[in-house]
């Protein structure tokens, strides 16, 4: 009985306690950061929840957290027949030759799949760095599926751990062989056509500046890279085969703020004098039915970016003009379609495909939201001896484009382009002719949030 009575009593107090605590912590807690009811989580209290009713809900992170991206529609007339995935010019350099069914077909085609989301992150300090990550994604996972259900693909996923001078980056990003980026609407951005920048490859790499007093600086980057997510590695001329091999690529550019900024690709950068070179080594193995044998894949290039009009504030892109460009020799490097093909010879005792490209753009504002860009870029086989005993083979493939852009504001973008791609052949098949060509015209709107 006693000890009945002592836990009321003990309980009393603590309820006294309690209820004398309840003003003090109210008066200690706004009302304002009470939460808010939010009917995007609880669909039963409106009729359209979500993205047809309130949203209202921030996104968090345990980090700063950004979303940006731009959603692209694309028009494209081409004169030629590319296939399911005609809303781009092909990724092989390869036009479909003019007696072809194909080439002698045309296709009109709406897409949005070229349409991008990516989230960044700007992370903790590391050591007395800045560390943040990005990934970005569009819709061509699978390019032959039906409008309304692409497939997200994985463009870019990395993180950087970056000092003053000093940055790592480590992840799936751009190639390093190969600089320059066509500035073209069309979204292989010359990739086959002497750009062979545009795939992106799981890949670490050290970038380091010099300076070299206060206008100019020497830029060092040094990468292991894996081509193996790109198709393009097949070799689909001789053997059966190809087995991917990390290499490895490098650049190294003279950076100079003499000559001011002018803008770079789709005028979303401004950018310096830069001017270097470029390189990649490595090797891969062929499957032979006699045992593996390697073969070396390797290249390097020249670059050079040139503000030929400088901006006035080095912001405005108004009066504004920059030029563009770069050549290069390279071997075995179909992966990232520096050449047509991965081996040449006979099956026996195949050797690198060698070829060279070219490309150069000039990019010029007159006004600060209207973007005119002309350009050229071509890739070439190096010695067309060594492909005797290969039907059809590439011997070169160009494209001539010229596009204007113009800005309605700060997220609503219009822009319209005109391609001319060729693509030469040799050893052709008796009956067909031994050139591709199209002409392509283009129209797109793109909203960037």
């Amino acid at each position: 009985m006693k000890e009945a009575v002592m836990k009321k009593k003990v309980f009393g107090i603590l309820a006294a306690g309690l209820l004398a605590a309840v003003p003090a912590m109210a008066e200690e807690v706004p009302q304002a950061t009470a939460p808010a009811y939010n009917c995007d989580f609880q669909p039963s209290c409106e009729v359209a929840p979500g993205l047809y009713g309130k949203i209202s809900q921030p996104v968090t992170s345990k980090f700063k957290l950004s979303i940006g991206g731009f959603v692209k529609l694309d028009y494209a007339y081409n004169s030629v027949d590319f296939g399911n995935v005609g809303a781009l010019i092909p990724g092989s350099g390869a036009v479909p030759k003019t007696s072809s069914v194909a080439g002698q077909s045309d296709q009109s085609i709406f897409t949005a799949r070229q349409s991008r989301f990516w989230l960044k992150v700007a992370g903790p300090d590391f050591v007395g760095a800045k560390t943040s990550a990005l990934i970005e994604v569009d819709f061509y996972g699978d390019g032959g599926a039906a409008a309304e259900s692409p497939q997200i693909r994985m463009r870019q996923a990395w993180g950087s751990i970056d000092w003053a001078n000093t940055g790592v980056l480590f992840g799936q990003a751009y190639d390093i062989f190969g600089p320059m980026v066509a500035s073209t609407v069309d979204f292989r951005s010359g990739a086959a056509f002497g750009n062979p920048n545009n795939p992106r490859v799981p890949q670490i790499r050290l970038t380091q500046k010099v300076a070299l007093g206060d206008a100019n600086s020497l830029k060092l980057v040094v990468g292991l890279q894996d081509p193996n997510q790109n198709g393009n590695n097949n070799n689909v001329n001789v053997v059966d085969k190809f087995g991917t091999a990390v290499n490895v690529a490098a650049q190294a550019m003279f950076v100079s703020k003499a000559l001011g900024v002018a803008p770079g690709y789709w005028g979303l950068s401004m950018n310096s004098l830069t001017a270097g070179v470029f390189g990649l080594v490595g090797s891969q193995k062929v499957i032979l039915a006699t045992g593996n044998k390697s073969v070396d894949s390797w290249g390097y290039g020249l670059y050079t970016f040139v503000p030929v009009l400088k901006s006035k504030d080095g912001k405005s892109r108004a009066m504004t003009m920059s030029l563009e460009g770069q050549a290069y020799m390279a071997a075995n490097m179909a992966f990232n379609t520096a050449t047509a093909g991965t081996s040449v010879g006979f099956a026996a005792d195949p050797h690198a495909a060698k070829g060279y490209g070219f490309s150069a753009q000039t990019i010029f504002y007159p006004t600060q939201d209207l973007g005119i860009t002309a350009g050229y870029g071509r890739r070439n086989a190096y010695n067309y001896a060594d492909y005797s005993n290969i039907s059809n083979f590439q011997k070169s493939s160009s494209n001539l484009y010229f596009n204007v852009a113009y800005d309605l504001n700060a997220a609503i973008r219009v822009a319209a382009e005109y391609q001319n791609v060729n693509t030469q052949y040799g050893n052709n098949t008796p009956g067909t002719s031994g050139t591709g060509t199209a002409n392509i015209g283009r129209f797109s709107v793109l909203y960037f949030f």
